[in-house]
């Protein structure tokens, strides 16, 4: 099943997420992962201590090599910091990549608070690359910064997804982590219906990096041939599976146990 997916994101220091977490999801899904690095982070489990950007000019030519040489089966996108960053990437996706499916993470803050976007931004976000997304994966901050809208629950989300999904992007996975209550719900809105999928919450303090993760796991999945409903179903099992046997690394927020399939592989041998 294998794909090629090119990640176009942050780096995060501490390997619980961005371009770290996406290189682990993709490869653990026997996905081939690449990638195009928009900003360094100095970062653990407790914060986000420093942000290196990146010039747009070298992050479109790292998509131009990898593009022109490896090729891709999927896009993902995940941190992008500023105006300029986000118009190189998708002048050159247009230019090259214009049938590939894109998976657009709007990484806007990290799970400690610190912000990941320039406001001034998140017009371009929408105007250049959720406009030709695939799929978009907001969790409820995010979707409440892109709608200007409160979201407090399922019906909500859904409302939400409609409103996102007019932006012109294929399909929207509203998160729903960020409610209260012993169930979560994510909803899958696309121009054809909707679905929702509900799961037991797991009560843990590990859960650095699930929404790369969660991402990258869905642009595995379009790699890969499966449609995007089959892509979501898979990559929420994977990150459910991933907090529910994480590492307890750090005094923060820890990461997820990204490489779980090689041990289930390992008890199922003896």
């Amino acid at each position: 099943m294998r794909g090629r997916v090119m990640i176009i994101a942050g780096s995060d220091s501490g390997g619980g997420a961005g371009i770290q977490a996406d290189i682990k999801t993709v490869s653990m899904l026997d996905a081939y992962a690449a990638t195009a690095i928009t900003a360094l982070t100095a970062q653990n489990t407790e914060g986000v201590f420093g942000v290196l950007p990146i010039s747009p000019d070298f992050v479109r030519r790292q998509i131009e090599v990898v593009l022109d040489d490896i090729g891709a089966d999927a896009i993902k996108t995940g941190m992008l910091h500023d105006l300029p960053v986000i118009e190189a990437i998708a002048a050159v996706l247009r230019e090259r990549a214009a049938g590939i499916p894109l998976v657009v993470d709007p990484v806007m803050v990290a799970k400690g608070g610190a912000r990941l976007i320039d406001p001034a931004a998140v017009d371009g976000l929408k105007r250049l690359l959720i406009a030709r997304a695939e799929i978009l994966t907001p969790n409820l901050p995010e979707a409440e910064i892109l709608c200007g809208a409160t979201i407090g629950n399922v019906a909500e989300m859904h409302a939400a997804g409609e409103t996102l999904l007019s932006f012109g992007c294929r399909s929207v996975l509203v998160k729903g982590g960020h409610l209260s209550g012993e169930t979560v719900s994510d909803v899958l809105v696309t121009t054809t219906g909707a679905r929702v999928w509900e799961s037991p919450r797991l009560s843990t303090r590990h859960t650095h990096g699930t929404g790369c993760t969660l991402a990258s796991a869905i642009a595995a999945g379009l790699a890969q041939g499966l449609d995007v409903e089959r892509a979501v179903d898979r990559a929420r099992t994977y990150v459910q599976r991933a907090i529910a046997s994480a590492p307890g690394f750090g005094r923060g927020h820890g990461p997820l146990d990204h490489a779980h399939p090689l041990r289930s592989c390992a008890g199922s041998d003896g």
